[in-house]
Order: C-alpha cells, then structure tokens, then sequence
C-alpha cells in the first residue's frame, strides 16, 4: 500500500478529481459554520431601526467582562473612534479619515442594538467586523461602548 506513505499532494487551483477540477470546494449548499449564529436582521435602514428598538444584549452583568471589552475595542475600535470613544482616534488624529463622531454626541443617540448593528454590518466608512469578532465578543464590545457613552455623558 505504497499511497499510504506517499500520498498525492494537490494544488489548492489546480487539476484534481472533483467533476468541476478544482481541488478548492465551496462548503455544500444550506451548512451553517461551526460555531455560526445567523443574524436574522437585514442590512438596512429599515434593519437598523429594527436593531436599535428591539434587540437587546443577552450577556447578563455577570457575564460582561469590561476588562475583555476594552481589549477587544481597542484593537479593533479604538485606532478610529479613540481610546475614550471621543472620536478622536490615531487616523482621526493623523487626518487619514474624518468624521468619527463621539459616542456623546445628541444626534447619535445609540444603543445596544444599533452598535450591534453596526459591528455586524457597519455604516458608513466603517466596514463590518462580523468576521473579526465572534458574537460573544461583539456583545463584550457593545458593552463596553456603552460604558464608554456613559463616562463621556457625565
């Protein structure tokens, strides 16, 4: 059994014995990740009024980890939105982007739907994160946004 020990090695886009010969497969119609949680509210306006009055995170205060939320915030938040979510992040700073509004600001006026909203989607210039943050994580940020409004509002 010498294909035991030496096994064919195939090239990722190259010629291999699937009918339509590429080795690279898409995942099989209707399977869902491991570990994937469907968002069933659309990327939309409509969807982000819908996010901003009905969804609420499920993480209790024992659950929340504002040391975890502040981590993840910032790595992925904070280069743009600031370390104190002021809006006044190193590329605000530096003039590579404009326009970050603070968390503070009247007009704003979010919660924790519409950050989740934003995180899984984005708005704006801002792209999406779904990729980056699982959904536990997304929540540990959102609250930690939140603390953030908070202390900008004081």
């Amino acid at each position: 059994m010498p294909n035991m020990y030496e096994s064919a090695g195939y090239e990722t886009y190259g010629e291999a014995a699937f009918p339509n010969g590429v080795e690279a497969q898409l995942p099989a119609e209707g399977t869902v990740p491991r570990g994937f949680v469907p968002f069933d509210i659309e990327n939309s306006t409509e969807g982000y009024a819908l996010a901003k009055e009905t969804l609420k995170s499920p993480l209790d205060s024992t659950q929340v980890d504002f040391v975890r939320g502040k981590e993840l915030y910032d790595i992925y938040c904070g280069i743009c939105h600031g370390t104190k979510g002021n809006g006044q992040g190193n590329l605000v700073k530096r003039e590579k982007i404009l326009g970050i509004p603070s968390y503070d600001d009247a007009g704003r006026a979010i919660n924790e739907g519409s950050i989740y909203h934003t995180i899984y989607y984005g708005k704006n210039a801002m792209g999406s994160y779904a990729n980056q943050l699982n959904e536990e994580e997304r929540w540990q940020v959102v609250s930690y946004v939140l603390q953030l409004k908070a202390d900008l509002e004081k």
